[in-house]
C-alpha cells in the first residue's frame, strides 16, 4: 500500500556558507537506524545457509600488521610469526567446517577477498595454504575472482610466487600516495620509487589484475601531488584503481596529530569533492573506464566483482576474526578476539560474535545501492524493486536534486553527475528513508546529532555492524 511522502526535511538548498548540499558525507547509508541484534545468532546462520540461493562471496580477515599506519583507526596486532601460524591453522580448520554444513557445496562463489590488516604480512607458506583451502573446500566458480590484498613493504617475491601458484588472480595493493613524503607521513616505509618499481614488476608478470588504493583529502595534500599519484597509475600500467575520500577516524594517531598540530587539517568536503573531479578527470582522459563511484578500470582483466557485488548485498560467507559477512540480508561479525576466535574453532562452533536483522526492504535498497555506485538509476526497474507509483510520487525530489546539480534525467534514466557521484550514499541514505515511508507509512527519523534534514545519520552516532571504513565485510580500514 503506497503511502504519501512528507519532502519538507529532504529538499535541498544551497543557501548555507559552506554551498553544500549536506552538512556531511554519509559513509554507511544502510545504517539508518538501530541496529537489532537477533537471539541464536549460530542457529540462525545454520539455517540461513541451507535455505539461502543464488552465488555467494567470500571474505577471510587477516588482522595483523607491522605497522600502525597513521590514518587506521582499528589497528588490532602486531604481525608475528608464530601467531599468524597458528591463526591460518583455525582459519583453514573454520573453512573446513563451514564447507561440510548444508548448504555450502551447491552454492558457486563468485569472488573471494582475503583482507586485513595486511594478508601480506603472513609467511608465503601460510598464504599458500590458505588460498589453497579455500580452493578445495568451498566451490569456487571456475572463473572465480581470488583477490590478495597487501603493501609493498614485506610482499616478496616468494610471497606472490606463493599466491600466484594457489590460483590468486587479482591483487589490490595500498598504496594512498606514491609521493615519498606523504608515505612517510602516514607512517609507509617503502619510497615512491620502490612503491612504484614494486607495481611495475607485479604488472610485468601478467599473472593477475593489480590494483591499487589512493587517498584524497589526506593532510598536506596538493592538487599537484593527486593530479600525479593517479597519473602514476596509467604510467605504470596497472588494471585498476580505487580513490577513496580520506575517512578521519576519531580515535587514529592521524586525528590526534591533527588535533594536535602536529599535521595541517584534513581536507574539507569542499577541496575533497574537487579531487574527487581531477582524479575522475585525469583517468577518463588516459581512457579509463568508471566501474563504480570509486573504482576505474584500464584493461578488461579488472572485473572488480567483489566490490561490486557487497554493494548489492550479495551473500557472503566469512571467515577470520573480525570478519563480517551477510546471508539473506542478515550481517553478522565473527569474534574479533583472537584467543576468543580460536578457542570456539577448537571447540567446533562457528564464532558468530552477533548477527542482525535485515534492514527493511533489503532487495530494493540493494537496487538502489547498486544503482547509484554505477551513476544511474533506471527509474522504471525502481518502481519495480519498491511499488508501483513511487517513482512518480518522487518526481519533485528528483527535481531539485537536478536543480541543485547532483542529477539530470533523461526519460527514465537518473544520472547522477560528478557531484552526485561524490554525495552518492547521502543519496542512498534520503532514498532508504523514502522507501519505508512510501511502502510502510514509516515516520522520517529524528534528526541525529550533527544531522540535518536528508543527511540520514551519521554514522558515529549508530552501532556499527563491524567497525569498517570502506570494506564492507571486516573490521579494517583499506590498506
Amino acid at each position: 500500500m503506497a503511502h504519501p511522502i512528507d519532502f519538507s526535511r529532504h529538499f535541498i538548498s544551497l543557501r548555507e556558507a559552506s554551498g553544500q548540499p549536506f552538512a556531511h558525507r554519509v559513509l554507511h547509508p544502510w545504517m539508518d537506524r538501530r541496529p537489532v541484534p537477533l537471539a541464536d545468532p549460530g542457529g540462525r546462520y545454520a539455517r540461513l545457509l541451507a535455505e539461502s540461493a543464488g552465488p555467494r562471496l567470500a571474505y577471510v580477515h587477516i588482522p595483523f600488521c607491522a605497522n600502525h599506519c597513521l590514518f587506521c583507526g582499528f589497528y588490532r596486532n602486531k604481525s608475528n610469526d608464530a601467531a599468524m601460524e597458528t591463526y591460518v591453522d583455525h582459519v583453514v580448520h573454520e573453512i573446513a567446517q563451514d564447507a561440510a554444513r548444508p548448504g555450502v557445496a551447491d552454492r558457486p562463489i563468485a569472488a573471494v577477498f582475503l583482507g586485513g590488516g595486511t594478508p601480506s604480512a603472513l609467511s608465503a607458506d601460510d598464504l599458500h595454504r590458505l588460498l589453497s583451502a579455500l580452493r578445495h573446500h568451498l566451490p569456487l566458480a571456475p572463473d572465480c575472482e581470488i583477490t590478495v590484498e597487501g603493501r609493498v613493504a614485506g610482499f616478496d617475491a616468494e610471497k606472490i610466487d606463493a599466491c600466484l601458484s594457489a590460483g590468486a588472480n587479482r591483487f589490490s595493493l595500498g598504496i594512498q600516495s606514491f609521493d615519498t613524503s606523504m608515505r612517510r607521513r602516514m607512517g609507509r616505509k617503502a619510497s615512491e620509487t620502490e612503491a612504484t618499481e614494486f607495481l611495475a614488476g607485479l604488472v610485468a608478470r601478467e599473472r593477475a589484475a593489480i590494483v591499487c588504493d589512493l587517498i584524497y583529502g589526506l593532510p598536506g595534500q596538493t592538487d599537484d601531488i593527486w593530479a600525479r599519484d593517479v597519473s602514476l597509475c596509467d604510467d605504470i600500467g596497472l588494471d585498476g584503481v580505487d580513490l577513496y575520500c580520506l575517512t578521519l577516524q576519531p580515535d587514529s594517531p592521524l586525528a590526534l596529530s591533527i588535533a594536535k598540530g602536529s599535521l595541517p587539517p584534513s581536507a574539507n568536503d569542499g577541496i575533497a569533492e574537487l579531487r574527487y573531479r581531477l582524479g575522475d578527470a585525469t583517468l577518463a582522459a588516459r581512457g579509463w573506464t568508471r566501474l563504480s563511484q570509486a573504482h576505474w578500470g584500464r584493461t578488461a582483466k579488472e572485473r572488480n566483482i567483489y566490490n561490486r557485488a557487497t554493494k548489492r548485498g550479495i551473500d557472503c560467507l566469512a571467515f577470520g576474526a573480525g570478519a563480517g559477512g551477510m546471508l539473506q540480508g542478515h550481517r553478522f561479525m565473527l569474534d574479533a578476539d583472537i584467543g576468543a576466535y580460536q578457542a570456539r574453532i577448537d571447540a567446533g562452533e562457528k564464532p558468530i560474535m552477533a548477527m542482525l536483522a535485515p534492514s527493511p526492504h533489503h532487495a530494493a535498497r540493494g537496487f538502489v545501492m547498486d544503482a547509484l555506485e554505477h551513476g544511474e538509476i533506471d527509474l522504471a526497474a525502481l518502481d519495480a524493486c519498491v511499488e508501483p507509483g513511487f517513482v512518480a510520487a518522487l518526481h519533485p525530489l528528483f527535481r531539485n536534486w537536478s536543480d541543485v546539480g547532483l542529477v539530470s534525467q533523461s526519460g527514465t534514466k537518473l544520472t547522477l553527475t560528478p557531484h552526485g557521484r561524490y554525495w552518492h550514499n547521502n543519496l542512498a541514505a534520503v532514498l532508504f528513508q523514502l522507501i519505508g515511508a512510501y511502502v510502510d507509512g514509516a515516520s522520517p527519523l529524528p534528526e541525529m546529532p550533527g544531522g540535518r534534514p536528508g543527511l540520514g545519520s551519521h554514522p558515529r552516532d549508530l552501532p556499527l555492524t563491524h567497525p569498517n571504513t570502506g570494506h564492507p565485510h571486516a573490521a579494517r580500514p583499506h590498506h
